[in-house]
């Protein structure tokens, strides 16, 4: 589903107009951008949260040169469902049943 998919849902779904939808969920984006590049963290309550992963400086090799290059430490954005969704789409998908 592409964002211009999910803008109709929800306008379908509430009967808002499309264009106001399209700017609440360009402006939810907004924030979570913001957020995590600020290196904070966003948590909804039974859906997920959006953090800042930290991975560790490494040493990694280029195959085809034969030699060793040092990636350093960095930080990622990540999302994690909560144990709610994640059991939500498991029940979904073992019955077969799509709501």
């Amino acid at each position: 589903m592409t964002k211009a998919e999910v803008i109709s849902q929800i306008a379908e779904d509430t009967g808002i107009e499309k264009v106001d939808v399209q700017q609440v969920v360009e402006a939810f984006f907004t924030v979570v951008k913001d957020t995590i590049k600020n290196g904070e963290n966003i948590y909804v309550r039974g859906f997920g949260s959006f953090i800042v992963k930290k991975r560790a400086r490494k040493i990694a090799r280029n195959i085809s040169r034969n030699t060793s290059i040092e990636i350093p430490e960095h930080f990622i954005p990540h999302f994690k469902p909560s144990k709610q969704f994640i059991d939500e789409v498991k029940d979904t998908i073992k019955t077969g049943v799509v709501a």
